[in-house]
């Protein structure tokens, strides 16, 4: 089941949200817990059983180590055995495909029998719940968290729908209060409400359409430079509307249910370095490598040359991450090596002033990048590049002609205008504030942290109803600086007509949804 498709919006969401607020506020996690296993269980029965599996593993593994004792001997070789086991699970389910024929490949080259493995599928969202649990087993070792008791609140956290699927990449440290002490009021549903409906016209109508620009550009076999560029930048908008409409669907989700869960993308295609790029883009799953990989692995405390190795392994690990294939592992390479060269020149990854040439080389770096994680194998990465930068033919091919429709063109120019007011309008509105003192530093403002996603100090914002002390969101300053927004009877009459707006689209959103076919997320694959 999926956001968009009409038996999640006209009968799953309906029926749980009806149950979910007319049941008591003590059972109201634990039916969270069941609609999350039918929601995961109308994909595959079966692989729930698995599901449940690592979740009771890493609760158990939870507990050994909280009671051997924060950091100690003990409590490490517990943790060693949680993550092992947890690694092992998501290789083989991930990657023994892979890894069986890489080895085939090189057997037959030598003249011997390949290997016979039936083919291995892949669980939906096995990445994300196996990285949330060993985030969960290494902060209980870490300190930063106790050990939950509570198998109800803790499975609920592993399974709770919004997230299950896509990400974001929670973390339990920061959603414990929340599942004991949540607040429900009007003015956060009808947040969740809004942001579910924008986060569904990204999808629908800009990501959906652009797919089937991707698809036949990729598919190309003799492409011009037109179509290849066409396709690059195409799927660059395409990746970013798709996933983060589904990031703005699970937040809006959270808060009909009074969570509130990180946000995951920052206006990314405004960034004037890759660093830059790592702390707007599925910043989830960059802090998550920051904190449990890179930091693991040394961070800065080796000198530089283990610094830069750092920082390109987390991103080649990163890569290898996102799926079984030579083009994640190379596009996470890609990441790394010019976040080493960053760090190596002392850039500036925290521009002040908007700097054209420098987004422009950014952003082709990034529309590059996307080329290789797009295609299929080398050999379709190889005809792209090879298109793109040949500048022989900047006409389309009469094939892309022939397919290419009016709506598609007008929808990648809209994207594109999307991108760049709202990309200009954050920057000039959250612009980095000026390198602290020594004496801001010891006042208490927060020093952004090194590595491939270093936070930037900021504000979050939280609605009336909201207990700002019981918002924790890496990298973000809570408390009394939280902002609190305006109730919503209150807001002035733009926000009423931009609401009205919303919900026109979705409207619309919804019926196109019903008259094409089926276009699943992207990130569903990893």
């Amino acid at each position: 089941m999926v956001f968009s498709s009409n038996v999640f919006l006209f009968l799953f969401l309906p029926v749980f949200l009806g149950l979910y607020y007319l049941s008591g506020q003590r059972y109201r996690n634990l039916l969270l817990l069941i609609a999350s296993y039918v929601f995961y269980a109308w994909w595959r029965v079966d692989f729930l059983a698995l599901f449940a599996g690592v979740t009771l593993w890493n609760y158990w593994i939870g507990l050994r180590v909280g009671a051997a004792g924060v950091k100690t001997k003990p409590a490490q070789r517990w943790l060693l055995l949680g993550v092992a086991v947890d690694l092992c699970i998501l290789g083989y389910f991930k990657y023994a495909n892979f890894g069986v024929d890489s080895i085939n490949a090189i057997m037959t080259s030598f003249g011997l029998e390949p290997f016979i493995l039936t083919h291995v599928l892949l669980p939906i969202g096995i990445s994300f719940y196996i990285f949330e649990s060993i985030s969960y087993i290494i902060d209980v070792y870490r300190g930063d968290t106790p050990a939950t008791r509570n198998l109800i609140d803790f499975a609920a956290f592993v399974a709770i729908f919004p997230h299950l699927i896509a990400g974001p990449v929670l973390r339990f440290r920061d959603l414990v209060d929340q599942f004991n002490n949540r607040t429900h009021t009007l003015d956060k549903f009808s947040e969740g409400v809004t942001r579910f409906m924008q986060g569904f016209i990204k999808k629908v109508f800009i990501a959906d359409t652009l797919a089937v620009v991707v698809d036949h550009c990729f598919a190309l076999q003799h492409p011009t430079t037109g179509d290849a560029w066409l396709g690059a930048l195409a799927y660059t908008a395409q990746l970013y509307f798709d996933f983060s409409g589904y990031s703005d669907m699970a937040i809006g989700l959270g808060l009909m249910m009074g969570f509130r869960f990180m946000e995951n993308f920052k206006q990314p295609y405004i960034s004037q370095s890759i660093t830059e790029f790592w702390r707007r883009w599925h910043i989830s799953l960059s802090t998550w490598l920051r904190d449990y990989l890179y930091i693991t692995l040394g961070g800065n405390r080796g000198g530089k040359v283990a610094t830069y190795r750092n920082l390109f392994l987390t991103m080649l690990l990163g890569g290898l991450w996102h799926g079984a294939n030579i083009t994640y592992i190379v596009w996470g390479a890609w990441h790394g090596v010019w976040l080493a060269i960053e760090k190596a020149l002392g850039l500036n990854t925290t521009p002040r002033t908007f700097n054209v040439l420098r987004w422009a080389f950014t952003f082709l770096l990034v529309v590059m990048g996307w080329v290789i994680f797009r295609a299929e194998n080398l050999h379709v990465a190889a005809r792209m590049y090879g298109a793109m930068f040949s500048f022989s033919e900047w006409e389309l091919s009469d094939l892309n002609r022939a397919s290419l429709t009016g709506l598609q063109v007008a929808t990648l120019i809209v994207a594109y205008i999307t991108l760049a007011f709202f990309g200009l309008r954050d920057f000039y509105k959250n612009r980095a504030p000026a390198k602290p003192t020594s004496d801001t530093r010891a006042a208490g403002t927060p020093v952004p942290a090194d590595g491939p996603a270093a936070a930037v100090p900021g504000t979050i914002k939280a609605v009336p109803g909201d207990n700002p002390g019981s918002i924790h969101q890496p990298g973000y300053i809570v408390g009394t600086e939280a902002q609190v927004q305006p109730a919503y009877w209150t807001a002035d009459w733009s926000r009423y007509v931009m609401r009205a707006l919303i919900l026109l689209m979705f409207v619309a959103s919804i019926l196109k949804l019903s008259a094409a076919s089926f276009s699943p997320f992207l990130y569903f694959q990893f």
